[in-house]
């Protein structure tokens, strides 16, 4: 198995958001691969109904998880709301039970492969080396733990058992913890 990294620059996040804007299906791809920590799998499977209600953007998306078959609510930030509603402006016909991601038929939802295409493509352009669908998720875990967000949350939130495994999964390395030592003095 390929191990793949998180996006670590904001900078770099906030060029690929600017670059990804022209194609509103992938800039929502990514906004909501970074946003929810959801698998790919999980987004792939969402319908415009599952984000949509009456014509407005949830403030709830409910999603069964599928490695885990849990229901999990996640509270849908500023950012996804932009990047759905723009997404919707630009897909005005996109019926509640179609896909958001749709594949080659309107009934079936993008592939893994394809969307893991176009991160291979962004990848490229950005000189991102080790990066796959699994990083979006990663790069969220990473992001937060950068702004101070718990490990315990962020093991919430990306259903891990231990800490431990979180902080693999993110990528805390041993320079970091080094790093750390040096700086923090009592």
């Amino acid at each position: 198995m390929v191990v793949v990294q998180p996006i670590r620059e904001k900078e770099k996040i906030q060029e690929i958001q600017n670059f990804l804007r022209d194609n509103p299906r992938d800039y929502l791809l990514f906004v909501l691969g970074l946003n929810t920590a959801l698998r790919i799998g999980d987004i792939l499977r969402l319908k415009a109904s599952d984000v949509r209600s009456k014509g407005q953007v949830k403030g709830i998306l409910k999603v069964r998880i599928s490695k885990t078959g849990r229901q999990k609510r996640i509270a849908l930030n500023l950012a996804i709301k932009k990047a759905l509603r723009f997404f919707f402006k630009c897909n005005p016909r996109l019926a509640d039970n179609e896909f958001l991601f749709t594949g080659r038929g309107r009934d079936k939802p993008m592939s893994r492969v394809n969307a893991w295409m176009i991160l291979k493509r962004i990848a490229e352009k950005f000189d991102l080396p080790d990066i796959g669908t699994h990083s979006l998720r990663k790069t969220w875990g990473y992001q937060a733990r950068k702004a101070g967000i718990d490990i315990s949350v962020i093991q919430e939130k990306l259903g891990h058992r231990t800490p431990g495994v979180t902080k693999r999964y993110i990528g805390i390395t041993d320079d970091e913890v080094h790093e750390a030592e040096r700086e923090f003095c009592l």
